[in-house]
């Protein structure tokens, strides 16, 4: 029996509440996850089960509780909201079999999904999640008896681990303000919490739980954002630190209410920690990434391993050999020596204490990185287009690498379609800057929805606007 409604990606299967998302889908979803488990691990050390804000992710939560119970495997379960990266913790702390996350992320509200971790304490790899989707729909022995379920809370061991990454007491005696925004979501008042206990100068906005996110997605980008950057500006912050819905992934406002991007949030952890950690480890970045890591990285004498998008990649990688710091596009940072996981709570104590150890506003950061490392700017539209109109770009892309290509006037040096098409492009604006940013354009097709991302980077903002626009004029055949 087929499940065609249920598709496990990369970190698991996401649907519409009420239309695909069904207590049965699910129970059929998490009924597959126990027969991995039967199958492929140790079922008799458990799994963990969370849920988010969202709506009826509890109740949910409670319906795989009792499926995995019944096929004898024991089950410890939230006993409240919790962040997915403090489930993932818990799996590996508790040494469990693996893990079931209620979440949707950064998806609109009226989603849901389950995401699953395995015993490492990352998403599941690839192979992982094609066997758990063989399973759905075949059926599962039960033993006479449910294993227990225990309600626990997986928090207080996940905030020791994080607050003990960072150095509190530097950020608390720094004197420096923040804005923590939760947008809604898993992360609450968890940071609001540890900065009230520190005597951090601090205001919170977004961190009552409402499913219906008002107003926003639960994505730390633009436009979902502003609000946190109106908050830093109106109660004189020096930055301020936003988390997603299920609070894994970190957006952030400089002490002007600019938006600073995941790239230039990853390119100012990344720069303290081989300066002054000195942490050992290559670095990952995705294919949609900054080239700033590149330099940063190159300064340091540290291999830069680029790789495909989704975290996935860099939860590999970790998994294999010693990497210092991996992450993503969409917000996902993550370190090895924490977990293989994105933690958007830990990276915004990260920020926080950067900030403190360097004296200065998360604006001055981003600033000092520019002038070091040459002007990087970033920018990137969604085009929601038919799938005929989609890949005929993508065809198009692929196409322009023959004879003496341009792109909105700029010559193409070179083409790379690691994950997606990607236009190195010859621009002559980099001529005239010192240290000039490379400037790239990158297409690239969801597979799963009708949906082209383009993104691209280049020496101004003026650059950028101006190629996402030729961009968008390409793949709409204009």
């Amino acid at each position: 029996m087929s499940h065609p409604q249920i598709k496990f990606g990369t970190d698991g299967w996401r649907a519409v509440i009420a239309d695909d998302f069904t207590f049965a889908n699910v129970r059929t979803a998490a009924e597959a996850i126990a027969a991995y488990v039967l199958a492929n691990e140790d079922p008799a050390k458990g799994l963990c089960i969370g849920y988010d804000t969202r709506f009826g992710s509890k109740a949910f939560a409670h319906a795989c509780a009792e499926v995995v119970s019944a096929t004898g495997i024991p089950v410890l379960l939230a006993n409240a909201i919790t962040p997915t990266p403090a489930l993932s913790f818990g799996v590996r702390e508790r040494g469990a079999a693996g893990g079931i996350m209620i979440t949707s992320s950064h998806n609109p509200p009226q989603w849901n999904g389950v995401k699953y971790k395995a015993w490492y304490g990352g998403s599941g790899k690839p192979s992982i999640m094609a066997a758990i989707e063989s399973y759905l729909g075949k059926p599962v022995a039960r033993p006479a008896q449910p294993a227990p379920i225990r309600e626990v809370d997986f928090l207080p061991p996940y905030l020791k681990a994080i607050e003990g990454f960072a150095d509190l007491d530097l950020i608390a005696k720094s004197g420096l303000k923040f804005c923590i925004d939760s947008m809604y979501g898993a992360g609450g008042t968890i940071l609001s919490g540890i900065f009230t206990r520190l005597g951090v100068n601090h205001v919170q906005i977004r961190g009552n739980v409402d499913p219906l996110f008002p107003g926003i997605n639960p994505e730390p980008i633009e436009p979902h954002i502003r609000a946190l950057g109106e908050a830093v500006v109106a109660n004189g912050c020096h930055a301020g630190f936003c988390t997603d819905g299920d609070a894994d992934r970190i957006g952030a406002t400089d002490e002007y209410g600019n938006f600073v991007d995941p790239h230039k949030i990853y390119s100012v952890l990344l720069s303290w920690v081989l300066r002054r950690k000195g942490w050992p480890g290559a670095v990952t970045r995705a294919f949609n990434t900054t080239r700033m890591l590149d330099r940063i990285a190159a300064k340091h004498g540290r291999e830069l391993i680029e790789h495909g998008i989704g975290f996935k990649f860099v939860c590999d990688y970790m998994l294999e050999r010693e990497i210092v710091m991996g992450g993503e596009e969409s917000g996902g940072i993550g370190f090895q020596r924490h977990l293989p996981e994105r933690d958007g709570l830990l990276n915004s104590l990260l920020l926080a204490n950067v900030m403190a150890e360097e004296g200065k506003t998360l604006g001055q950061l981003v600033a000092d990185l520019q002038a070091e490392y040459g002007e990087h700017q970033y920018g990137r539209i969604d085009l929601h287009i038919p799938d005929g109109v989609k890949n005929a770009a993508i065809a198009r892309a692929r196409a322009l690498g023959a004879g003496d290509p341009v792109f909105a006037g700029m010559p193409v040096l070179r083409m790379e379609t690691l994950d997606g098409v990607k236009f190195y492009l010859e621009n002559p604006e980099a001529k005239v800057k010192p240290n000039a940013a490379e400037t790239w354009l990158l297409l690239r097709a969801s597979g799963t929805e009708p949906l082209l991302r383009i993104y691209t980077e280049s020496c101004s903002k003026e650059s950028v606007a101006m190629l996402l626009e030729s961009a968008r004029e390409f793949a709409l055949g204009e």
